[in-house]
């Protein structure tokens, strides 16, 4: 299935396989890389030196193309640019708006440029800026996300720009992915369906927890670091939504502890990091800390395996999800349905 999405990104299938913090590594972004969609790094949680590696990992183990996620806000950004030109990675991709100078730097190299957005003025003004494409993640995506369904959203955008436009936000199959072409869009992109395989690093036990979670098993929440967050309803949310001031930020508090240790960072460096990701907010000191740990919190549900201690991100697509495929079963499947989908639809002619 050739799409705009194929044509500038080089890959087989127009599916996207977003950036997860400690879930899209060199495993996961290879094998959906391999198996003819294109695979995205999580960058945020490593170092650049582990970016680096984890670029050449990926290399060793497939010779398809894929891309990088990029916080635009992180001090070393630049850095990391620098390192995508050097490895001739496809794509950087950014989950806050980069700033033109990153984009025109990135354009100057030949790297491809892809920010998400959750509202039509997003787009508008990245694509002012040269970017190659956007991504667009309804209400219904899990980790930071916004109050627009896709089904909203997606329409807007694509009426809104020139440049291809990526659906995120509750796709899980071939009927979603019809659909999100018949709005406009160029391809689909998911992050809790490719979490939810054999290929994912996530433990065994954590992805039980995704399976079982059912419709109404994710929630929206502030209480993460301070923006809308959508989460798995567990019980260390539950406990984060009812805590006072005191108990908030007494429990904050051993988190960035716990983080500046495994970061190395100095205590002024870590409140810097908290301030930065205020992002101009009113956020409580409590959400603070927990916006500077937040990756603390991600890696003790994510890698270690005590969900009890930390945050999951979900999309509501959880409720739907049955199954741990391979990620070459997955995208099999996924454009065998769409093709059967294409051919349900009555003819115009």
């Amino acid at each position: 299935m050739k799409t705009p999405l194929t044509d500038l990104l080089g890959c087989r299938h127009p599916i996207v396989q977003t950036g997860m913090g400690y879930v899209a590594g060199a495993g996961l972004v290879s094998a959906v890389g391999n198996a003819g969609g294109f695979g995205i790094i999580a960058s945020a949680s490593m170092s650049l030196p582990a970016l680096e590696a984890a670029i050449r990992c990926v290399k060793e183990r497939t010779d398809a193309p894929f891309g990088v996620n990029i916080r635009a806000d992180m001090p070393d950004a630049g850095e990391r640019i620098d390192l995508l030109i050097r490895e001739n990675v496809r794509l950087a991709s950014f989950a806050l708006a980069p700033s033109r100078s990153l984009v025109r730097k990135c354009a100057d190299h030949g790297v491809l440029t892809m920010p998400s957005v959750g509202a039509r003025r997003h787009a508008e003004k990245v694509a002012a800026w040269g970017v190659d494409a956007v991504l667009v993640q309804g209400g219904e995506g899990g980790g930071h996300t916004g109050p627009v369904p896709t089904t909203l959203l997606l329409p807007q955008v694509v009426d809104a720009v020139d440049i291809p436009v990526v659906a995120a936000g509750g796709f899980f199959d071939g009927r979603g992915l019809v659909a999100a072409l018949a709005y406009g869009a160029a391809g689909i992109a998911m992050g809790t369906r490719f979490l939810l395989t054999t290929d994912s690093p996530v433990p065994d036990a954590v992805k039980q927890l995704y399976l079982d979670a059912g419709v109404t098993g994710t929630i929206v929440t502030t209480e993460v670091d301070g923006v809308p967050h959508r989460v798995l309803l567990t019980a260390y949310i539950k406990g984060l939504e009812k805590s006072g001031r005191v108990s908030a930020l007494l429990r904050a508090t051993r988190h960035a502890v716990a983080f500046r240790r495994l970061a190395g960072l100095s205590w002024p460096q870590l409140l810097a990091a908290g301030r930065s990701a205020r992002h101009g907010r009113e956020m409580s000191w409590a959400q603070t800390m927990r916006a500077a740990s937040t990756p603390i919190l991600l890696r003790t549900a994510m890698v270690k395996g005590h969900p009890e201690y930390g945050v999951m991100p979900a999309g509501q697509v959880t409720g739907v999800i049955a199954d741990l495929p391979s990620c070459a079963t997955l995208l099999n499947r996924i454009m065998q349905e769409a093709d059967e989908a294409l051919i349900r639809l009555p003819s115009t002619g």
